[in-house]
């Protein structure tokens, strides 16, 4: 059983700092915006920043069960962060070189940049069973939490004065070097298993994928859990379709000042804080099932109201209102899946939740989102958001009530 080092809790905690740096600067805040606006010059940027979004994330979903596959057997999960992370920092600080017109490397630049993003996140998952006893999952998932919104305001006011000078570039190197240096602890002070490491085999890459299928099949037999990994799918990529496209709607449709923005983005994080407190206190009380029909619903009222808004306050007010659900979103989903997931299949079943749906759940909506922004415009492929989540609140209902 780990014993609670705050010590090494702070260590893990720090690569989500590290990481949300990347997270609001390269896939939600400025990245989206140059690479559409600046570097895309043929008037088709949401379509391609849709189909590097998508792209990214499903590679990640389809390397994620090697992945963890391979890091559980062979006791190598510092080894794999590392390598994640090299990626992710230097295509990061390679984004600074771009210029007009380059496309292809721009998208490409990205995509190796989130896949490591996202790829890193699973082998930093897999740290909590080691650093902590399961009593203190929550306490510490927590914690790692609420600094990672830490790391996405850090990065914000880090590169705020150089882009208020438009100097966007230079924001990509100090995102690059936040993530290197708060990246430091989690190699140096997180200690990690090494009894029963086995080496390196294609056998272990087959057996994982061959395990997702398998875990299909299981998850069928309990109607409910099936329902709501359908439902999850739908609404989460909704979710992550705001996050990517919110700064570009902001900015080309609302017309939005690069202070605007700063301001925007600051809020929203703060508000995500305070909305995980006030939500874990509903959640507690009512149940997860009924926190998150009430975050779909608050999340139909954002992007209804961001299709009918056209002022800046009037956006401040709907984003203020998407980070209250923002937070409470994934906790709630989090718990809605432990309570559904029998004891037998949790890592099993987990892995599938983490390692696919959550990935793969990011692949449809951008691309919907930026092929129905390049014909017909950012305010018409709105639409599409609240179809999804429609779609997964009317699957929400069918799924039983489970009290925690």
């Amino acid at each position: 059983m780990p014993n609670l080092k705050k010590s090494v809790i702070a260590a893990w905690s720090l690569f989500d700092f590290a990481n949300s740096s990347f997270a609001m600067i390269m896939v939600t805040f400025v990245y989206p915006l140059y690479y559409a606006n600046v570097i895309v010059t043929d008037g088709k940027g949401d379509l391609y920043w849709g189909i590097a979004m998508s792209s990214s994330m499903l590679l990640v979903a389809l390397i994620a069960p090697a992945l963890g596959a391979i890091a559980d057997s062979t006791r190598s999960k510092k080894r794999m962060l590392f390598a994640f992370t090299f990626v992710a920092v230097i295509a990061t600080a390679a984004t600074f070189f771009l210029q007009p017109g380059m496309i292809f490397l721009g998208a490409l630049l990205f995509i190796l940049g989130n896949a490591g993003f996202e790829g890193g996140i699973v082998f930093y998952d897999a740290f909590l069973p080691e650093i902590s006893p399961p009593e203190k999952f929550g306490k510490v998932s927590g914690v790692g939490f609420a600094v990672g919104y830490l790391g996405s305001l850090g990065a914000i006011f880090a590169t705020k004065d150089l882009l208020l000078d438009k100097k966007y570039p230079e924001s990509f190197l100090v995102t690059a070097i936040m993530f290197a240096v708060f990246s430091i602890p989690i190699f140096l002070f997180v200690p990690e298993l090494k009894h029963n490491a086995k080496k390196y085999s294609w056998k272990i890459i087959g057996n994982s994928f061959r395990g997702v299928i398998t875990t299909a099949k299981h998850i069928r037999q309990y109607k409910s859990l099936a329902t709501f990994l359908i439902a999850f799918f739908l609404y989460n990529d909704a979710i992550l379709t705001v996050i990517g496209f919110s700064g570009l709607y902001a900015k080309n449709t609302l017309k939005f000042e690069t202070g605007d923005l700063i301001i925007l983005f600051a809020m929203v994080q703060t508000v995500a804080i305070v909305g995980s407190i006030i939500f874990g206190y509903i959640t507690d009380r009512t149940g997860p099932r009924q926190t998150i029909m009430i975050t779909l619903l608050i999340w139909l009222a954002v992007v209804i109201g961001a299709y009918l808004t056209s002022s800046v306050i009037a956006f401040y007010i709907v984003a203020a209102v998407a980070g209250l659900a923002l937070g409470s979103s994934q906790s709630a989903s989090r718990s809605m899946m432990a309570l559904l997931t029998p004891k037998e299949h949790t890592a099993e079943f987990f892995g599938f939740y983490d390692g696919f749906c959550g990935k793969a759940s990011a692949v449809i909506g951008p691309l919907i989102f930026g092929a129905l922004s390049s014909s017909f415009g950012e305010r018409q492929a709105i639409i599409s958001l609240a179809v999804f989540f429609l779609t997964g609140l009317v699957l929400m209902r069918r799924v039983k009530s489970v009290q925690l």
